[in-house]
Order: structure tokens, then sequence, then C-alpha cells
């Protein structure tokens, strides 16, 4: 039997996240103690102390104490954290043009789709893009009314 050598692979989307697209950096990132406690038990788990936080690449691998006294490990998305929340929203403020939020409104909806995000958080970060996106559409309409000499191409 003979292999086709040219077989073409069916179209598979990429997902771009924010980490691959590299607009958040997680090395970058601090997290707390405290906010991993709070993003533990928040997930469900008994937690007593936290042991140690390691930031991996796409993940945070988190040591800590159970209630019983028992250590136990875990790996857990950044998507969990308050920091990764906050570094989104400075994202956010940070698109200054209308096609940087186009570009950042697309990851963000394929963010949503592919990751599980909080479902008050989500709603919350999609509040802030179309707030940001009616500051940027009232910035251009106001710049047209005082210039309107400019030429459009």
């Amino acid at each position: 039997m003979i292999r086709n050598p040219h077989k073409r692979r069916p179209y598979r989307y990429r997902v771009r996240s924010l980490i691959a697209t590299r607009r958040i950096k997680p090395e970058i990132l601090y997290i707390t103690e405290f906010e991993a406690k709070t993003a533990l038990k928040a997930k469900g788990y008994k937690v007593r102390q936290i042991k140690k936080i390691r930031l991996l690449r796409h993940q945070v691998c988190i040591s800590y104490w159970n209630e019983q006294g028992g250590v136990c490990s875990g790996f857990f998305s950044y998507r969990i954290f308050n920091c990764w929340h906050r570094a989104i929203e400075e994202l956010i403020c940070g698109c200054l043009t209308l096609r940087t939020w186009q570009t950042f409104n697309w990851i963000m909806q394929s963010e949503f789709n592919y990751y599980p995000y909080p479902g008050e958080i989500s709603i919350s970060l999609n509040h802030q893009l179309q707030r940001r996106l009616s500051e940027l559409q009232t910035n251009i309409i106001q710049s047209e009314i005082s210039h309107p000499e400019v030429i459009k191409i």
C-alpha cells in the first residue's frame, strides 16, 4: 500500500490566548498567599495555609495544607486570580485606537469561548470592553467635529 505524502490536514482553529499572544506575561504576575487562599476557597478547596506558589508558563502550581493537616498540591489556571483580572483591565484601558480594541476584543472573545471564566467576571470584563469601545467611538466623533477639514481616505 502506497501512502499519499501530499495528504492535506483539515483546518483546525488555533486558539490565541492572552499568554500565547504575549499580551500578559505570567512571569511578571504576583500572586500573594492571601489571594491564592481566597481563590482556592472560592473554587471549593478547604485550605488552611499556603505552603508554596510556583508560577509556570500557563498555570500556577500551589502546594497547601488542607484542614486535616495534609499537604495537597494542584495546578490552577491564572484566570481564577484577581491579578489576572487586573492585568486584563489594564490591557483594556491600554487600547488607544479602534484597531487595537478590535484585535483585543477578538482575543478576549476566543478566551471566553475556550477558557472557563467565572460568570460575573466574564460579564464585568465584557462591560469594560463595551465601555472602552464607546469611549473610543466618542473620541473619534469629537475629533471629527473639532477637525472637519481633515480629508478621509
